[in-house]
This record gives C-alpha cells, sequence and structure tokens, in this order.
C-alpha cells in the first residue's frame, strides 16, 4: 500500500472512532442526564471521586488517549475532570494528561513524520499549518498564541511542532508556560456551561 493510500484508511478510520464517539457521547450523555445516579452530586461522582489513585489514573489515561487520539468531543473530557474531582485537582489532572498526550503527538509526529499528522487532518488542513514551518521563528510564536487562543487544533498542531526543527525541551516550555492557566478558563466556562444545562433539563 502506497503511502496516500494509507493516510486515506487512517483518515477514514478516525472518523468512522470519532462519529462512533460523537453517538455513543450524546447517549451516554441523555441516560445520564436522566439517571440520579450519575447526577451532577450524586453517587457515582463521589465514588470517582474518592476511589483514590486508581479513579485519578484510570481519568489520566483517558485524557492522553482522548489528546492522542480524539474519540470524544473536544474539552468534555476536561469538564468531566472538574466536575468530578473539583475545580483546583480537576485541573491538575486535566493537565497532567494533556500535557503528557501532547509530548506523545510530538514524538509520534518527530517518529513517523506526515504520513502519521496527515491521517488526523483533511489536506487542507494539513497545509494550512504546515506552511508555518517556512517561517523560522515565526512558527514558535504562532504555536504559542495558538495554544493561549481558543479556535486551533492545538493536539494537530503540537504534531506540527514534532516535525519542525522546535526541540522537545522548548515544545515543553512553550506547552507549559501557555496551557494552564488557558485549560483552566476554558475549562470552568466549560463546566459552567455543562452544570447550566444538566440544571435546566432536570
Amino acid at each position: 500500500m502506497d503511502t496516500q493510500k494509507a493516510i486515506e484508511l487512517n483518515r477514514k478510520i478516525i472518523r468512522i472512532v470519532t462519529i462512533i464517539g460523537i453517538i455513543l457521547t450524546i447517549i451516554l450523555g441523555w441516560l445520564v442526564a436522566k439517571n440520579d445516579y450519575f447526577a451532577l452530586d450524586g453517587p457515582f461522582r463521589d465514588s470517582i471521586a474518592h476511589s483514590g489513585w486508581v479513579g485519578i489514573l484510570i481519568f489520566i489515561l483517558i485524557q492522553i488517549t482522548q489528546v492522542v487520539y480524539p474519540i470524544i468531543p473536544g474539552g468534555l473530557t476536561c469538564v468531566i475532570g472538574h466536575i468530578v474531582f473539583g475545580p483546583l485537582y480537576g485541573w491538575i489532572y486535566n493537565f497532567v494528561g494533556i500535557m503528557i498526550g501532547s509530548c506523545i503527538n510530538f514524538w509520534l509526529a518527530r517518529r513517523y513524520g506526515e504520513t502519521l499528522a496527515k491521517a488526523f487532518v483533511d489536506d487542507d488542513t494539513y497545509n494550512k499549518y504546515i506552511g508555518y514551518l517556512d517561517k523560522g521563528k515565526h512558527f514558535e510564536r504562532f504555536f504559542f498564541g495558538a495554544l493561549v487562543l481558543p479556535g486551533f487544533p492545538d493536539d494537530f498542531l503540537c504534531m506540527v511542532a514534532g516535525l519542525s526543527h522546535m526541540t522537545f525541551k522548548k515544545f515543553v516550555a512553550i506547552c507549559l508556560i501557555a496551557k494552564p492557566v488557558t485549560l483552566y478558563v476554558y475549562t470552568v466556562i466549560a463546566a459552567e456551561g455543562v452544570e447550566a444545562f444538566f440544571r435546566f433539563i432536570n
């Protein structure tokens, strides 16, 4: 199988899995909304929050997986962490999972190149962002801004960074500066919206 066919096959698989993930998320969200056991202050939240390191590690692994291979709609896992573990610990566990996942994305792109990176986006998106690699230091500034501002494909851009000449140390430094505050702010806003929605339908 040639490279382009492999990319197209991987894209189809990712799209199918993503669609399945969205459908399951909607179904599970509806079931959760209608079941008191899964209420915002219900038994399920308490059992997970008090499950110790097992629950924490499982959540972080889910967050890592979500960053590397997105199945659940973006940001939802962050909201779940915020609601289940509280604002502070939810933010910490979210950040740990996202940071590890971002580093994995960087490494995967550096190891396997554009064949892997192209599998996660269409050609237009790939060409749009890969063009920044030809602008030297401008890419580093763009990458930082993209992590801070909403609306950019952060996880894919971590792969683009892996395709660049950026060192891993610099990549980690940029992520450590750009991600924490914005992650907290966006998660709090999203969590407030989700909680308001659940209160409305109940």
